[in-house]
C-alpha cells in the first residue's frame, strides 16, 4: 500500500505542476482578455498577481511532493505528517468550494463546462484523500 501512496503522491505532484503551468494561461483559455481590460487597472493588476502567486504556491506543493513522496508517504518525520496534512486540507476545502461557491449557472447545459467541473471534482477530491492519508499507512 506505501509504494500505491508514493506514486499516487508522485502523481498529485505532476498534476499540481501541470495545473500551475496551465494556471498561468487561464486568461487565455477561458477567453477572459477582454474582461480583464475592462477593469480597472488595479483589481486587474490584483488578479494577475493573486494568479501568478496561486501558481506559485501550487507549483512548491508539486515540487515538495516529488522530493519527499515517499516520506509523505511513510510519515517518516513528524514535518511530512503535518505537511501531508495541511496539503490535503488545502485541497479538501478547494474540493468544497467547487460544489458551493461557483454558481451552477456556468456550467449547466454546458457539456465541456460540466465535464470539466466533475474532472476537476475527481481530480481535488483524490489529492486531498491521497494528502490525507500520507504518512498514516506507511
Amino acid at each position: 500500500m506505501t509504494e500505491f501512496l508514493i506514486h499516487g503522491l508522485q502523481a498529485a505532484a505532476i498534476g499540481q505542476i501541470a495545473l500551475a503551468i496551465l494556471n498561468f494561461f487561464l486568461p487565455t483559455l477561458l477567453d477572459w482578455q477582454e474582461d480583464l481590460q475592462r477593469l480597472a487597472k488595479l483589481p486587474r493588476e490584483v488578479f494577475h498577481v493573486h494568479a501568478w502567486f496561486i501558481s506559485i504556491t501550487v507549483a512548491l506543493l508539486g515540487i515538495l511532493t516529488w522530493r519527499f513522496a515517499e516520506d509523505f508517504a511513510l510519515g517518516s518525520h513528524p514535518l511530512a505528517i503535518w505537511l501531508t496534512t495541511g496539503i490535503g486540507i488545502f485541497w479538501g476545502i478547494r474540493l468544497i468550494i467547487q460544489w458551493t461557491y461557483y454558481s451552477w449557472s456556468h456550467w449547466r447545459e454546458n457539456l465541456p463546462r460540466t465535464m470539466a467541473h466533475f474532472i476537476l471534482t475527481l481530480v481535488y477530491g483524490g489529492w486531498a484523500i491521497g494528502y490525507l492519508l500520507g504518512g498514516r499507512l506507511g
